[in-house]
């Protein structure tokens, strides 16, 4: 679809957007990949202590959404039943974790903390999920060999707006002039001529999965209780992309 039949059915793709559960996982999109993932847990325990990355703003993802600041402030504070799941699946087998054991905030990171050579932050949205063996063994092994690289988040779409590189409409080109230059592949944006801006929307869970479609969510830390009450942390090995590099593998990327 291009710039003006996006425009003529603006009204139409937002109200089917908001309609509808997007899953933020990489649909046809081989999406560029952080080498960053935490250490494997060492020690026995029944249960792994994991902060996970389950979205992150200023990222133009495959859907062709951006997500910024503020987006999950309200939902956070309001929606006390957010799961953390395995791969979207509502199934009593595939959650992760819930309730006690799972605690959601946001928090402003450097890009450089999520591995990446990039000025400035990004807004994340963080799981912190005591994962038990019992409730989702396989999952727990996962995170607990190192191998959950990526994060997807489960949501509704609240508040949002279409920006258009084209100054023919007012409206979009302001939404465009105002925002683009807070995105950090911002080159994808110029290339496709838009991107819809994601103000606010509605958490209902977040997924490890093994690509998600925005591919900076990674697992952060891996720690198991000690019996002295102090948690003994596996932090993030960082093997940092440089602001070249990682222009380099988005130009590879094939977007339609």
């Amino acid at each position: 679809m291009d710039i003006k039949e996006i425009i003529k059915n603006k009204d139409i793709l937002i109200a089917q957007k908001k309609a509808s559960i997007k899953y933020a996982d990489g649909v046809m999109f081989n999406g560029v990949q952080s080498n960053n993932t935490a250490n494997k847990a060492t020690n026995q325990s029944d249960g792994l202590q994991v902060k996970a990355v389950i979205n992150t703003t200023n990222v133009m993802d495959s859907h062709d959404d951006v997500h910024f600041p503020g987006i999950w402030n309200k939902s956070v504070k309001e929606n006390k039943l957010i799961m953390h799941l395995q791969e979207h699946e509502m199934k009593f087998d595939k959650v992760i974790a819930k309730g006690k054991d799972l605690k959601v905030s946001v928090k402003n990171l450097t890009w450089k903390e999520l591995g990446y050579n990039f000025a400035g932050e990004t807004q994340a949205l963080i799981f912190d999920s005591n994962i038990k063996e019992n409730v989702n063994s396989a999952m727990f092994k996962q995170y607990k060999n190192g191998n959950v690289n990526n994060h997807s988040v489960g949501m509704q779409y609240v508040k949002i707006e279409l920006a258009v590189n084209d100054k023919e409409y007012k409206d979009e080109f302001a939404v465009w002039e105002k925002y683009i230059n807070e995105i950090v592949n911002k080159e994808l944006a110029e290339q496709k001529g838009f991107f819809w801006a994601v103000k606010e929307a509605k958490v209902i869970e977040g997924s490890a999965v093994l690509l998600g479609s925005n591919h900076i969510t990674p697992t952060l830390e891996i720690s198991e209780p000690s019996t002295d009450d102090t948690p003994k942390n596996e932090p993030l090995q960082s093997t940092q992309l440089t602001v070249k590099e990682f222009k380099n593998i988005l130009k590879k990327e094939l977007w339609n």
